[in-house]
């Protein structure tokens, strides 16, 4: 007898067959999102991008540029997202909001992600993630292979956890800001708005908005 969890997966595999999705971005971090797409049994995958792809190991049909006026929304039923640059991600999906599409939130089957967490539309959560009790993650946001959420963080719309980094329970990322690769975030400290971590920085107090901090400990080398 099939119990409930069995159930839910084969309901999800039924319905990941017949979605036509459209990835907005294929190269390097679309590539990414392409992979975990089909991991999750999505089959029906198309990508958007400003040339059609040499290189395209996961066999996606090409449709156009997003931003072309003969681009064909209708035929998608939802869009992703491709880009690592968090202003252009955030334009693109301000791009499919107004032609009155949704995005997909991608979550890699190999994320560790609590029940008690929450995830904003868009989003993307890499392999070997780990997300924990009372996150709370945003729209649009890239948590990268391997970052660590701990609990009750918040990271704000469109901010990025790049690869290895790791937030401390009760960190603030506000929107648009980025943590670099093997960043640590101690306990307690906020972000900044489209603030910049350096790679393997250790920060230890809060980061002004659209400052760049890097080292360990962190120290602000400039502001926007």
């Amino acid at each position: 007898m099939l119990n409930i969890w069995k159930i839910e997966l084969l309901i999800f595999l039924a319905v990941s067959s017949t979605v036509k999705i459209c990835l907005l971005g294929y190269s390097g971090h679309g590539i990414v999102v392409a992979e975990a797409l089909r991991l999750l049994g999505y089959s029906d995958l198309y990508y958007a991008d400003r040339n059609e792809m040499t290189n395209n190991p996961y066999q996606l049909e090409y449709a156009g540029l997003e931003s072309d006026q003969e681009f064909p929304w209708q035929e998608f039923d939802v869009f992703t997202l491709g880009v690592g640059d968090n202003r252009l991600r955030k334009k693109m999906a301000a791009r499919v909001k107004d032609q009155g599409k949704s995005l997909l939130t991608v979550k890699h089957p190999n994320a560790s992600i609590s029940m008690q967490a929450k995830i904003g539309e868009g989003a993307f959560i890499a392999r070997n993630t780990s997300i924990n009790p009372l996150a709370i993650i945003g729209e649009g946001v890239i948590i990268n292979t391997a970052a660590v959420i701990e609990h009750e963080c918040m990271v704000g719309d469109y901010a990025h956890i790049a690869p290895a980094a790791t937030l401390a329970g009760n960190v603030t990322v506000q929107p648009g800001a980025f943590v670099g690769a093997n960043a640590v975030v101690k306990q307690g400290v906020t972000i900044g708005t489209e603030a910049v971590v350096g790679s393997g920085s250790v920060v230890l107090k809060n980061v002004a908005n659209y400052s760049t901090v890097v080292g360990v400990p962190a120290k602000t080398i400039q502001y926007e």
